[in-house]
């Protein structure tokens, strides 16, 4: 965790924690078949996260006929969105080795902000939308600052932000309790669809994003002269994420078609991952997570790097409680309570993402999404009590963390930190 110690100039001695993280990156772009579909990044791979993924739709399906219908599949979608978008917060969390616990009542706090200033006050709804993104990114900026320049735990602000922004949800809500939402423009954030003609535009362009991308990286890599996977691999890469978006579109299509929602979280992984992988600022954060004290001695404001994390967690925490809420019509008290955290924060490290910092992939919020909503859809099909959703969700993310710290043992034991 941080430390309240100044920050000092490079050292000669000190290896370049940026460097490094170039080497991690080189690794991830040696990565071999399925594996690097995402981008790679962490010892649960993204090939074992599929596989896991079709079991588990294999085995609901088979439970219920209902699970692998087009209406089902497309309410899955739906259910992820939200819980994505704020895990997508939590990614760039985990990959300083933080942790931040209150980002399901920060998706509370904005929710209930946007409720409140579009129906009570009646502001215009982007207007709501941008107070509460506001919102969030303030709590973060509160939060991160804390941890970075006082050298407190971040489990312990962020435990004591759970509680703190839980009770000013109930402020802000106030006597009433509960507000349905009528503004369009937030209501259709989660309830909008893209029309037939235009899904298919879209799956095409993100088609085409893909393939430019990849054999972007693929000829900056020979420029570089550094060691590129077969071509026949990457064919086959490429060739079996286009299927699967076309196979997702039509899907989806048979019933309302793609929702908008599921697009923001898509562009809000695009956008982060890039950063992530493709900026000086997402190295540094990398280098951070990975050894916070070598970066501090290369002389990276390590202290700057981790207040600007939680501030787009907290950020993105705020997107996805205005997703909810959008979802559902209406905010409550209950709203980002519940079992909102615990599966933001399982869902990457379900999917790789490791607890130890410096490793991980920001697609793992997507995939870990599908993962844990796929278990929650198909236990609510099957009508299993809330208890028994919980057990089975705790086993899982238990699981994930034991196989995170399993690995790490092993790369510590081959000198691979």
């Amino acid at each position: 965790m941080s430390t309240a110690a100044p920050e000092s100039a490079p050292a000669a001695d000190q290896p370049d924690p940026t460097a490094s993280a170039v080497s991690l990156e080189a690794r991830d772009g040696r990565q071999t078949g399925l594996k690097a579909i995402f981008g790679g990044g962490g010892d649960v791979s993204t090939l074992r996260v599929l596989i896991v993924l079709a079991l588990i739709w294999a085995i609901f399906a088979i439970a219920n006929d209902r699970f692998l219908t087009a209406g089902n599949l497309t309410n899955l979608t739906l259910q992820v969105a939200a819980t994505g978008t704020i895990s997508v917060g939590v990614v760039l969390v985990l990959l300083l080795g933080e942790i931040d616990l209150s980002v399901g009542a920060v998706s509370g706090v904005a929710g209930a902000v946007v409720g409140v200033l579009s129906v009570q006050h009646e502001w215009n709804g982007w207007l709501a939308i941008l107070a509460a993104l506001a919102v969030g990114a303030c709590i973060g900026l509160l939060q991160g600052s804390i941890v970075t320049w006082l050298g407190i735990p971040s489990f312990v602000i962020t435990l004591a932000g759970l509680l703190t922004w839980q009770g000013v949800q109930l402020k802000v809500l106030g006597e009433a309790g509960t507000i349905n939402m009528a503004d369009p423009t937030i209501t259709n954030l989660a309830n909008t669809f893209l029309a037939e003609g235009l899904s298919w535009i879209v799956a095409l362009a993100a088609i085409a994003l893909f393939v430019g991308g990849t054999m972007l990286s693929r000829r900056r890599r020979a420029a570089a002269e550094l060691e590129l996977e077969p071509f026949i691999r990457t064919v086959v890469r490429l060739a079996s994420v286009s299927i699967a978006i076309l196979v997702a579109v039509y899907v989806v299509n048979q019933d309302r078609g793609v929702p908008v929602s599921l697009c923001i979280l898509i562009a809000l992984v695009l956008i982060v991952d890039t950063v992530v992988r493709r900026t000086r600022y997402g190295r540094h954060v990398l280098a951070a997570g990975g050894n916070e004290e070598a970066t501090r001695r290369a002389g990276i404001p390590t202290r700057r790097v981790k207040t600007i994390v939680f501030v787009l967690a907290s950020t993105l925490a705020a997107a996805g409680g205005i997703l909810a809420a959008s979802r559902l019509l209406a905010v409550n008290q209950s709203s980002g309570t519940g079992d909102v955290l615990l599966l933001a924060i399982a869902g990457p490290v379900i999917a790789g993402v490791s607890l130890f910092g410096g490793r991980g992939s920001v697609w793992a919020a997507l995939l870990g999404a599908l993962v844990i909503g796929s278990i929650s859809n198909g236990m609510d099909l099957l009508a299993f009590e809330s208890s028994v959703k919980f057990i089975v969700t705790g086993c899982v993310l238990a699981g994930a963390v034991i196989l995170d710290a399993l690995a790490r043992k092993r790369r510590m034991a081959h000198g691979r930190g």
